[in-house]
């Protein structure tokens, strides 16, 4: 709602974080001084042509231009609804929406699957280079879900053959949910965050560009421990979605879809949304991100660390079954870098799903490999 995004994107400013608009497009709403993230997904919404309903470069460059928009990312998947796509339904769309998504009024707007601005690994570099080039160089990421790992290797040799390559990546896990998502998605379709982050950092460092990439963690990342977690696996930040919904009043009801959210954050019912007192919520925001870092400090000096980049995957454990316990290292064991450019010193453990990769297609092209 109008409200809810008033009071996230002021708890933004005064918090001192980022705010990521999601696919939806960017709103006046968001535009309260807090930072923002300017998702692209596989509709365009708010970048795209309303006629043919493509992405527009004319459109782009108007909204990644304005001052507080400092970073874009491209959405591939997400955790909740991997290969998806999605659908907002014609009763929630009002003029005012229409307006900020390029849509038209009286029919349900499809979220397709997959993009058509692009196509294959080697179609995403070649975007992100024409992106940053519209943006004037802003830092341009993209988000997935991981599936098939041979998938994410495919766009990793793409990065090493075009020599181009993102400022971040976001990893969303299969925990990241929605209340729009069918539950058999949510609950079994994507890799969890660990286990993607990991295989993520890895990757990256198999073929030499970890340094060059700041990675996102996203996925049910609400305390001060889950943030140590996922940065000593692998991560350079965190996003939180669904906890900082809840610091603007969301029970979970899950009516997403139906626009009769009874605490007015996920509805578009003015009826609904004017319950929701933005400068209250924006405080609200704003405590729970503070007390949150302030939780991951503690406990960051607890472990003796002075700095959070000092966390490692060795200094964690797990139980991991009865009466055994392992560290993330031991979990999780690293890779040497570089030694994913070569087929002769790719780890018997890799070369399978290395085969698989394809720079030019997302699919596994042959299973049989």
């Amino acid at each position: 709602s109008p409200n809810a995004l008033m009071a996230l994107n002021k708890g933004a400013k005064e918090g001192g974080f980022y705010h990521n608009t999601g696919e939806g497009g960017l709103s006046p709403y968001h535009m309260q001084g807090g930072d923002i993230c300017l998702q692209i997904g596989t509709g365009y919404f708010g970048v795209r042509d309303k006629q043919t309903g493509k992405f527009s470069e004319e459109e782009f460059v108007a909204k990644a231009q304005e001052n507080n928009v400092k970073m874009i990312e491209i959405k591939l998947s997400q955790g909740a609804k991997p290969a998806h796509g999605g659908i907002l339904p014609a009763g929630k769309i009002t003029p005012e929406i229409a307006e900020i998504r390029g849509v038209s009024m009286g029919a349900d707007v499809v979220s397709p699957p997959a993009h058509t601005a692009f196509d294959g690994p080697t179609g995403l570099c070649n975007f992100i280079a024409e992106l940053r080039e519209l943006s004037g160089g802003k830092p341009i990421g993209f988000k997935l879900a991981i599936g098939a790992r041979s998938q994410f290797l495919s766009i990793c040799k793409a990065m090493v053959a075009t020599n181009i390559t993102p400022d971040f990546i976001t990893i969303d896990g299969a925990e990241g949910g929605t209340g729009a998502a069918p539950m058999e998605y949510a609950n079994h379709l994507g890799m969890p965050l660990d286990d993607a982050l990991s295989f993520v950092h890895q990757a990256l460092r198999g073929f030499g560009l970890r340094d060059d990439i700041r990675l996102i963690a996203s996925g049910r990342i609400a305390t001060g421990f889950d943030m140590v977690r996922k940065l000593a696996i692998g991560a350079d930040m965190c996003n939180a979605a669904r906890s900082m919904m809840m610091s603007v009043g969301c029970i979970q009801s899950r009516q997403c879809n139906k626009n009769t959210c009874p605490v007015g954050v996920a509805t578009t019912n003015p009826r609904l949304y004017k319950m929701l007192d933005v400068e209250d919520k924006a405080k609200r925001v704003q405590n729970y991100h503070h007390n949150t870092v302030r939780s991951f400090r503690s406990i960051v000096g607890a472990m003796g660390l002075e700095n959070p980049s000092n966390l490692r995957g060795y200094q964690l454990y797990r139980r991991v079954g009865p009466g055994l316990v392992k560290s993330y290292e031991e979990i999780y064991p690293p890779i040497a870098e570089k030694s994913l450019l070569r087929e002769e010193d790719v780890p018997e453990h890799w070369l399978r799903m290395w085969r698989r990769a394809n720079p030019e297609q997302f699919g596994d092209i042959n299973f049989a490999a």
